[in-house]
């Protein structure tokens, strides 16, 4: 059939809201996969947005086509569309605005919502008006198909990664960060913990994203797996573990990151200078963030929290109180927001140089928030952080730096396994408008998705995370629990093995539950409730609860209005 040019504006005002979608989750839920390394101060804000660009990209192009089939064809039964395919086109329109509408609300207010509830309540809910209950796939054949089947993955997700991430953070306490000289315990670790994350990742990239190029059964798939995973091994143990052995077991603070390519020579470097005091080696991790002790005789006092928390001579005394190791250059914590627009320079608006410092400010505005900084405004939501963050462990610093590397491949690996996920959430709807308008049937609609559509979803969602990620990222990471490496690195890698299973399975689990989950299961490693900000994991869970019911109601209202007003309905006679 020929391409449906009758209802162009339907596929113009898909592609509109499927790119405010796409751009909402960029901003609401990649800051998931960041926020826990962005807090824990193991890599800085415009480092993470590097990353999240090259890995969500990936992620969403080489893995993302099989779970937004799942999003498209598993949830309402197109065939009952068979005579009506216009009509698919403008439901699934109508699911887009709806997620679109409300994700930017709750984005606005700082809510970290679940994307994929939000894309799932639209099509349910213009399911239901088009359709009825009956048109609803409630329960399929198999355990990823049907609504009830994504239902029950969403309650499980946050239980699994939390369970995964205590119990990696649990083996990782007692094995390293408990024991005598804990730094050099965590270096022979790092050979392993790479392994075991290059193999995650190595494992979702054969079984989805060269599953449609490469064929391999099982036993080739377990050798590239293993294969691939002690590739990265063996080459960190090479070049990785000597660099650091000297950097934080010999206090080396001439090196520098090139000096990784040296490999095991850099053993021969011979003996460290004495190191001048304004020179610093390795960052406080735990700046800003008092024990128990410390925070108790501070109040005891009587002294002003902001005033404290504003006097940066307090840090420095604080880390001769017992604290982590560290220099006079931690006492006052370092900026981490780059300045990159520079000053509004002088003219009118309309002036060219205006318009592009204008333009620059706009996209990298993100970059140049302070985040952690920003994590610690006291609000409603926060309650009193600081006594939260001092029922946490600080451990010894040098141990939690050799788990900053660590936690950047975790988040990472998260970051690829949230594209693969949750880029579905935008282009599944979008991809069923096209086909219909392009095959002017339903012919094809159950296809793969085409790669532009990966790349156009994929490119809103960057430039959401650029733009606004920042506004979501702030309430996360130190605003639930203490975030530090090594906690860090526990939580995303317990949430990257929930989503990867989750993937596998074609269920497009919720990557905020996830997180969030698997946040609250280490936090509580520390021994107490305490440790956690359950205001905001209250704040979180509500977000999860409304966004389902509200995106329903907003597209089945707008579907169920738009097919009853008198042009569509005696063209459809719906």
């Amino acid at each position: 059939m020929p391409t449906l040019h009758q209802y162009d504006y339907i596929f113009a005002l898909g592609t509109i809201f499927a790119f405010l979608d796409a751009w909402n989750i960029g901003a609401n839920d990649v800051a998931n996969s960041w926020a826990t390394s962005v807090s824990s101060r193991s890599i800085k804000y415009w480092q993470a947005m590097v990353l999240a660009t090259v890995m969500e990209f990936s992620g969403g192009i080489g893995v993302g086509a099989t779970v937004a089939d799942t999003i498209r064809t598993k949830v309402v039964d197109l065939d009952r569309f068979e005579n009506d395919a216009p009509l698919l086109m403008l439901g699934m329109m109508c699911a887009l605005v709806g997620s679109s509408l409300y994700l930017s609300f709750a984005t606005k207010i700082g809510l970290p919502v679940s994307t994929t509830h939000s894309i799932m309540g639209g099509v349910i809910g213009m399911g239901i008006a088009l359709l009825g209950s009956d048109g609803v796939k409630w329960w399929g054949g198999d355990i990823n198909s049907g609504v009830v089947q994504v239902f029950l993955a969403w309650v499980i997700a946050p239980f699994c990664s939390a369970a995964f991430g205590a119990i990696i953070f649990m083996v990782t306490k007692y094995a390293v960060l408990l024991r005598h000289n804990p730094a050099l315990k965590a270096l022979y670790t790092i050979p392993f913990y790479f392994f075991v994350t290059c193999t995650l990742l190595a494992m979702l990239i054969v079984w989805k994203g060269g599953s449609s190029r490469i064929k391999l059964n099982g036993g080739e798939i377990a050798g590239t797996v293993v294969g691939t995973g002690a590739v990265m091994a063996v080459l960190a143990a090479l070049f990785l573990v000597p660099w650091l052995y000297r950097r934080v077991i010999l206090d080396d603070w001439q090196i520098r990151p090139w000096h990784l390519l040296q490999g095991p020579l850099v053993l021969r470097r011979g003996e460290v200078p004495p190191r001048p005091a304004t020179t610093k080696n390795i960052r406080n991790y735990y700046s800003g963030h008092k024990t128990m002790e410390q925070l108790q005789a501070e109040r005891a006092a009587g002294r002003d929290e902001e005033t404290a928390r504003k006097t940066s001579a307090d840090a420095a005394s604080d880390e001769t109180k017992g604290g982590p190791q560290v220099t006079a250059d931690d006492a006052e914590p370092e900026r981490e927001g780059l300045n990159i627009s520079g000053p509004r320079p002088e003219g009118p608006n309309w002036s060219p140089k205006v318009i592009f410092w204008m333009c620059k400010h706009y996209f990298f505005r993100g970059v140049e928030q302070d985040i952690v900084s920003m994590q610690s405004k006291r609000n409603i939501l926060t309650g009193d952080l600081e006594m939260t963050h001092a029922h946490a462990q600080h451990y010894d610093n040098r141990a939690e730096y050799m788990f900053s590397f660590l936690q950047v491949l975790t988040a990472s690996t998260a970051s690829f396994a949230h594209g693969a996920n949750d880029l579905s959430n935008a282009v599944g709807p979008y991809a069923t408008i096209y086909s219909v308008w392009k095959n002017g049937s339903l012919e094809g609609s159950k296809t793969e998705v085409p790669y532009w559509i990966l790349a156009f979803g994929g490119a809103a969602l960057v430039i959401g995370l650029w733009t606004y990620g920042y506004n979501l990222m702030r309430n996360l990471g130190n605003r639930i629990t203490l975030h530090s490496p090594s906690r860090g690195f526990t939580m995303e890698l317990g949430s990257a093995i929930t989503i990867i299973m989750a993937t596998k399975l074609k269920l497009p689990v919720s990557t905020t539950q996830c997180i969030t989950g698997a946040t609250v299961g280490v936090g509580l490693c520390n021994g107490t409730w305490k440790t956690i900000n359950w205001r905001m994991v209250a704040w979180i869970y509500m977000g999860w609860i409304i966004t389902l019911p509200v995106t329903g109601i907003i597209s089945g209202c707008l579907i169920g209005i738009i097919v009853n007003a008198p042009r569509w309905g005696m063209a459809y006679d719906v």
